[in-house]
């Protein structure tokens, strides 16, 4: 039987992730020792990787698909398929920025000012060739963690540092004065994988699912039953993704209309429907949007 070596990224995103597939259809278990979770799926063999170090293996073949950040795949100047984007909404609504930060009242105000200077980071190789492109010679080392602080103890003049909404470097008395890179989770394949036509299929049903169920987030079911002479008012009020279905009831002059709606609208516009007549209203959660 063929299978498809998918890599699941290993930290921050490692419970999203298998929430994500659960939601997709297909149920990840795993034990807190064991690098190798187990999926009801017999055409996938599962592998935890750190996101860093994901499009390193899947550009090599020792992975055929994966999922890391966009800016993983810049660091490690790896040529693999970036199959698509798969933006976490639950986990964030600010997307994660890497982003040149000095001390407050430092007078340097752009990249160009720190000509000479050390620079920390976790993102070395981009950072190098973000500053190689606008000619500006600076000394970029390694970042293990903290990073903010190193600047704030003046171990180095400067650093890029990953942040959403930039609030910790503010609270560390820090400025941003440029944005590097603004990043997002995608979901990526092996070159020779991707022209391999099984296992193209078999992405390309992992990517329709996920796409399905990251669209379902924050949408639900709506479903009403509502007397016919109400039902062009209530088309006024009830929003969908195309437009309701609306069917008779049998042997009725009752209609039946379902709908998929954002969840935080349901609050607002039930009793508007129920003031119109509507009754047997009733809210589902979803799984997949296709």
């Amino acid at each position: 039987m063929s299978t498809l070596k998918l890599g699941i990224p290993k930290g921050s995103l490692e419970k999203s992730t298998i929430d994500l597939f659960g939601r997709a259809g297909w149920k990840i278990h795993q034990n807190s020792r064991n690098y190798f979770p187990t999926v009801d799926d017999r055409e996938l063999r599962l592998s935890l990787v750190r996101a860093q170090e994901m499009s390193r293996y899947v550009e090599s073949g020792v992975l055929d698909l994966g999922l890391t950040g966009k800016d993983w795949i810049l660091e490690n100047d790896s040529d693999v398929v970036e199959v698509c984007d798969l933006v976490y909404s639950k986990a964030s609504t600010n997307p994660a920025r890497w982003v040149l930060v000095v001390p407050g009242d430092s007078p340097v105000n752009r990249a160009e000012d720190l000509a000479g200077k050390k620079i920390a980071t976790e993102l070395v190789g981009f950072t190098k060739r973000f500053f190689r492109e606008k000619k500006v010679e600076v000394e970029v080392e390694f970042s293990w963690g903290a990073t903010e602080a190193k600047v704030v103890e003046g171990l180095c003049d400067a650093i890029v540092e990953v942040t959403e909404t930039g609030s910790t470097i503010k609270a560390h008395g820090l400025k941003i004065i440029d944005t590097l890179l603004i990043t997002n989770t995608k979901l990526i394949a092996n070159k020779e994988a991707w022209e391999d036509p099984w296992k193209r299929r078999k992405i390309d049903q992992i990517a329709l699912l996920l796409k399905g169920a990251l669209k379902a987030e924050g949408m639900v079911g709506l479903k009403l039953n509502a007397p016919k002479e109400s039902i062009e008012k209530l088309m006024e009020i009830v929003p969908s993704l195309q437009a309701p279905t609306v069917a008779h009831l049998f042997k009725s002059d009752w209609l039946s209309v379902e709908t998929v709606v954002n969840e935080s609208v349901v609050r607002e516009i039930a009793p508007k429907l129920a003031e119109l007549g509507a009754t047997g209203i009733i809210e589902y959660p979803l799984n997949k949007i296709l």
